[in-house]
């Protein structure tokens, strides 16, 4: 990954190309994070597209992509890598019955998980670290190291050093708050529910065979639900979903009908869904 010839309109450009349409905030900041080799914080409600990011990136600049899941319990062993115990036992086996090196802690008996993988690999590279506020604070202590002085300490191997030029993008979705040492050495990025011309945008180009009435219906409902009390209000992704929900039963618009038929693909709880069909939909108007 190069970054001479970047500009905030060129990336803009490029993740477009790759189908994800930014805000200013969102080109500014990642623009940033090329010049100035910083890792990103995303934080935002769940769906407004924060993983999606570091894909497009990835597609938009041809760099190696890594991830890291993290869910709670997750240790350092499943991120960054493990000792292959029986690839161990195997050699110290051999090595009583012919004369071989006892070294057993070396990179050929150690696995490498995705962290590492993404610090070593020679080529430019993205690596996500997808919900980290769901990781404990010892595991994200640990990042400090890596997301701070671009090194990997493994005990018994040594320190790695960053082998390319990575980019490193961290989700959240404030489940717990992070500390203020990895805030400190990341950019942060606040990603929200997008505005309604974005979003329209944001659906057109994810499934161009919609039409701009069908479009246009389905964002402006998605927009109404967003502005109730519900337990969980509709992702974007929900968004694409019920437009593509609706092609498949070639509606051309969102109606009434159509409405109280799919509206249950955006709404994730029976509590939700009562509540909407409440205020939208008049009581017996689809008797079959």
């Amino acid at each position: 990954m190069t970054d001479h010839d970047l500009s905030m309109e060129s990336l803009e450009n490029k993740l477009i190309k790759n189908h994800y349409i930014p805000d200013k905030s969102t080109v500014t900041t990642m623009y940033l994070a090329f010049k100035l080799k910083k890792p990103v914080l995303v934080e935002g409600p769940p769906g407004v597209g924060k993983t999606e990011l570091s894909k497009a990136l990835s597609r938009a600049f041809d760099m190696d992509f890594f991830r890291v899941q993290c869910y709670e319990g997750i240790t350092f062993e499943q991120i960054v890598g493990e000792w292959n115990y029986q690839k161990q036992l195997l050699h110290l086996e051999m090595s009583r019955i012919k004369e071989v090196d006892q070294d057993i802690f070396n990179e050929e008996f150690f696995i490498k998980r995705p962290l590492l993988q993404g610090f070593m690999n020679k080529n430019p590279s993205v690596i996500l670290i997808d919900e980290i506020d769901k990781a404990d604070e010892e595991v994200e202590s640990f990042l400090l190291q890596a997301l701070g002085e671009g090194q990997i300490t493994v005990n018994d191997l040594g320190t790695f050093e960053l082998q390319n030029d990575l980019m490193v993008i961290m989700t959240s979705n404030s489940q717990r708050s992070l500390l203020d040492e990895t805030k400190d050495r990341c950019l942060f990025l606040y990603i929200d529910y997008p505005s309604y011309e974005r979003e329209v945008e944001i659906v057109k180009s994810t499934v161009p065979g919609a039409t701009s009435e069908l479009v246009e219906s389905v964002v402006t409902m998605i927009h109404n639900l967003r502005d109730m009390n519900l337990l969980k209000k509709p992702s974007i992704r929900a968004t694409v979903d019920w437009v593509k929900t609706l092609l498949t039963f070639k509606a051309k618009d969102l109606d009434d009908k159509t409405f109280n038929e799919t509206v249950s693909v955006v709404l994730k709880n029976e509590s939700d869904k009562k509540k909407v069909l409440k205020k939208f939909v008049k009581e017996n108007n689809y008797q079959k």
